[in-house]
């Protein structure tokens, strides 16, 4: 798929302030929660996402008593298993951990996007931060981000790279790297990372945006793969070696990749407070610290009404960025 697949919307909008508010139904809720609840993940099993979203499952489950049962549903960005969010029952049993992709990104970047972020979701809290990394085969003709950009430049529109999906923060990644720098790549978009680390250790794409080195980062410590860069504004914890973006030459670049918890927009608003004070208890515990650290991510915890307001700060940045570069999905 060649870049610049995208359109502006005239999105640089700022989502509406029903985004920061919750349904306001009151009744008894003291029974719940009285079955397991399901916690929807977006992206394939075995990536960043994965990980966070059932490291969430077990330390909110512990803190509620109950359950938290992971259930995969990937694609289009992480759009598909947010919609299944966004049309589930209100009723507490089903949650989603959804990332900047679907709530940030794809309200400008999907004109006929299948749910509506500030009337179909309730913002619970975020969850985590992780870097975006550029990582090249061991054969490709660069080192670092000086190298790569000389020889797109002198081979425009061949050298491709993978990403975990178009509108992903990865994806918009590429696409500013691109503009500041006046390269041009090809974009390939897949699923999940999983896959994306497979083709990259076979040498079928030369260069892959990622938002965590998890499932790479062992192929990078033997020398199967290279990290030319982090994306964001300080180096990665992971990589302490590895300079940014920034730092080799593109002032200002900074981007991660962040994920929070979702609900339906109907869910009463005192489950979703109880919903956030579990993953608030849960965060501080040291199996969630670990699971993040293991990952390269940051682990995060605000209320309802920040995370709410969070998101309309991101859709605005984004939606600027995309109506800026005139970026359009075909």
């Amino acid at each position: 798929m060649q870049r610049r697949h995208f359109i502006a919307t005239g999105m640089g909008t700022a989502l509406s302030t029903s985004l920061a508010t919750f349904p306001l139904a009151s009744w008894a809720q003291d029974a719940w929660p009285a079955k397991p609840i399901k916690l929807v993940v977006p992206f394939p099993p075995g990536g960043p996402t994965d990980i966070m979203g059932r490291t969430a499952a077990k330390v909110m489950g512990d803190k509620l008593g109950q359950q938290l049962v992971v259930e995969n549903k990937a694609g289009a960005g992480g759009n598909i298993g947010t919609d299944a969010v966004a049309k589930a029952a209100g009723d507490g049993y089903t949650i989603g951990l959804s990332a900047i992709s679907s709530l940030a990104i794809a309200p400008t970047l999907y004109p006929k996007l299948s749910f509506s972020v500030e009337k179909d979701l309730a913002p619970v809290s975020l969850v985590g931060f992780t870097p975006c990394a550029i990582v090249a085969h061991p054969s490709a003709p660069f080192d670092d981000l000086k190298g790569l950009i000389a020889y797109a430049k002198a081979n425009p529109g061949k050298l491709s790279y993978g990403t975990s999906g178009i509108g992903t923060s990865t994806h918009l990644a590429a696409e500013l790297l691109q503009s500041a720098t006046g390269i041009a790549l090809t974009h390939i978009p897949y699923k999940g990372t999983s896959q994306i680390a497979q083709d990259l250790l076979a040498g079928t794409i030369p260069l892959s945006f990622e938002s965590s080195l998890t499932t790479t980062l062992p192929n990078v410590k033997s020398g199967k793969l290279k990290v030319i860069a982090v994306t964001s504004a300080q180096r990665s914890r992971a990589l302490p070696n590895v300079p940014t973006v920034a730092e080799q030459g593109v002032a200002g670049f900074d981007v991660v990749t962040w994920f929070g918890l979702i609900a339906p927009a109907s869910t009463p608003r005192d489950i979703v407070n109880k919903l956030a004070d579990a993953w608030k208890t849960g965060a501080a515990t040291a199996p969630a610290l670990t699971a993040f650290e293991n990952i390269g991510a940051d682990i995060k915890v605000n209320t309802p009404q920040q995370f709410a307001e969070f998101i309309r700060a991101e859709n605005t940045r984004w939606g600027s960025l995309i109506q800026k570069l005139g970026i359009k999905l075909d």
